[in-house]
């Protein structure tokens, strides 16, 4: 078998958003020696192999700040009329699956990908996106990650889109850009500059009348082929969380 992460490395990076950085403060081994010593154990009984342990701390993370699982209550506290599920909340058995990608590398930026850019891809490649599949929006946009241009570029999914995938069973879907709609700023422009109150969050906003997960900032999409990989992205559980981090990968038999 072969697994291909499909995860941004949680680290900081400089051209984040402030809103997105991510701190660590890493601790040296030297550190937890003096801490055992604090706790009662003299150094007389440390073993001569002991140097201390590792350590480390996540002063500042986000939940949406990396490859995140975004849950129904991210969108809004009510979903198919219920309350809404935290990510807590969600099946384990929505997080595996099979996996299809679907290329959408030549939309250009602020241009939303429609049920025509999916229907068309699904047919030249003789796709057929069955009940509980995980679909993986390919954009080619995780090139930018770690760049200011992450945030500020991008294509996105029409609420159209969103919800063709979700009435044909797909509980679980991702993209590898920053968001999953068009990016936030040309959002708000656009909005604005249309006075159209249903262009922004369009995607997201989907989720409040049907119930769906999507994962955002994946990377290394190119590694998979289109179908014949499982998915697995389990996100950290996280009592009434919006999202959770996840380690997302797929596996090739």
């Amino acid at each position: 078998m072969k697994i291909i992460d499909l995860s941004k490395t949680i680290q900081y990076n400089a051209g984040d958003p402030s809103f997105m950085k991510v701190k660590i403060k890493h601790k040296s081994h030297s550190k937890s020696r003096l801490l055992i010593r604090v706790l009662g154990l003299p150094f007389r009984l440390f073993s001569s192999k002991f140097i201390g342990w590792a350590d480390d701390t996540i002063c500042k993370m986000g939940v949406h700040a990396t490859t995140h699982l975004d849950a129904p209550w991210h969108y809004g506290p009510m979903s198919e009329g219920k309350p809404a599920k935290t990510i807590d909340q969600i099946p384990l058995e929505w997080f595996y699956g099979d996996g299809v990608v679907i290329d959408m590398k030549h939309k250009a930026d602020f241009d939303p990908i429609t049920v025509e850019d999916l229907t068309t891809f699904l047919e030249q490649h003789q796709i057929t996106i069955l009940p509980n599949m995980i679909v993986l929006i390919k954009t080619g946009r995780d090139k930018y990650m770690g760049t200011k241009d992450f945030f500020e570029l991008g294509t996105g999914m029409s609420a159209a889109a969103t919800e063709w995938l979700i009435d044909k069973g797909v509980k679980v879907m991702g993209i590898d850009q920053w968001g999953w709609d068009l990016p936030l700023k040309h959002q708000i422009k656009e909005a604005n500059r249309t006075n159209n109150p249903e262009m922004f969050w369009e995607g997201h906003i989907v989720g409040i009348d049907k119930e769906y997960c999507h994962m955002e900032q994946l990377t290394n999409l190119d590694a998979l082929p289109y179908t014949g990989f499982k998915v697995a992205c389990f996100p950290l559980k996280i009592k009434g969380g919006s999202a959770g981090p996840a380690r997302v990968v797929a596996m090739i038999e």
